[in-house]
């Protein structure tokens, strides 16, 4: 992989971890779930139109052909993703919801297999298996009760299927845009249907702590806005496949800067699930996929 790719899919990573515990932080001290998502990506796209505004380049707006596919991508990639993992993190940790989202592809595998002819070996359906197990393992681990998932895993998996969707589909988009264009009309197209939460950022802002504003105002401009346009620059300048290898080190950093940062742990058994989710995934992407030509 180039070093340019490395570096700027590498920055995404470290900043994507430490969203997880930001949320958590700005739930803690005064968000609620959907001001705090309206709010970053408010942020977020705010950040995109100064760029655009004061940048020398000139960016090409979206052709008609792409606007419904922009819409609906940036509706599945940043609406339903973000509001599920910020509802879900209002009772799981952030170190087990990384688990979780590191576990996307598990789904991208297989939505790539259904829609985009990829064909997988059966050792890559014993790996997808298994990997389904340490998903299940996960999810148990979230809830009190024996044998129950919680309904915040149940929101974060509804994430993670959405963001693996977005990742498999916007592959024809970005032969066509400059990464930072897709990024920004993505933002656009996913904080639109997110307004609708406004009253509830009203209300928030005054019971929120100073501390909550700040991180709120992080998770917008770093994990949201500059992550998502290093991640695009990076799956631009090398293969997709390569590139993505470098999220099975989010849930790892996430639990760390979660323990440092907030002082949680997931619990044994969503650690012990998110370690075979993930080894199975690695399986899948190193022995047990072939791509069909056509």
């Amino acid at each position: 992989m180039a070093r340019k790719a490395w570096i700027m899919g590498s920055i995404t990573i470290i900043l994507w971890a430490s969203a997880f515990a930001a949320i958590r932080l700005s739930l803690k001290e005064g968000y609620e779930p959907t001001s705090l998502v309206l709010m970053r990506f408010l942020v977020a796209s705010l950040f995109f139109l100064l760029f655009f505004l004061f940048s020398k380049k000139q960016f090409q707006l979206p052709e008609r052909k792409d606007l419904s596919k922009i819409f609906v991508l940036g509706f599945l990639g940043i609406t339903v993703y973000h509001v599920g993992i910020t509802f879900g993190m209002e009772t799981v940790e952030a170190g087990t919801a990384s688990m979780i989202v590191g576990s996307s592809p598990f789904f991208t595998s297989i939505i790539a297999a259904l829609f985009l002819k990829e064909r997988i070996d059966l050792l890559g359906w014993i790996g997808l298996t298994v990997g389904f197990f340490g998903i299940v393992l996960i999810t148990l681990g979230t809830s009190e009760a024996v044998f129950s998932i919680s309904i915040g895993a149940i929101y974060v998996i509804i994430a993670t299927i959405s963001t693996s969707i977005f990742f498999v589909f916007q592959k024809t988009l970005n032969r066509r845009y400059h990464p930072v264009e897709l990024t920004a009309y993505f933002t656009w197209a996913g904080t639109i249907p997110m307004v609708i939460f406004l009253p509830d950022l009203f209300q928030s802002w005054g019971n929120a702590t100073i501390q909550a504003h700040v991180t709120a105002i992080y998770v917008g401009v770093f994990p949201a806005a500059l992550a998502y346009a290093t991640w695009a620059i990076a799956l631009s300048l090398a293969e997709a496949s390569k590139v993505t290898m470098l999220m099975y080190l989010e849930p790892v950093l996430a639990i760390l800067i979660a323990w440092i940062w907030i002082d949680e742990w997931p619990s044994t058994l969503s650690f012990i699930g998110g370690a075979i989710a993930i080894s199975s995934i690695l399986l899948v992407n190193f022995f047990g996929k072939k791509r069909k030509s056509v």
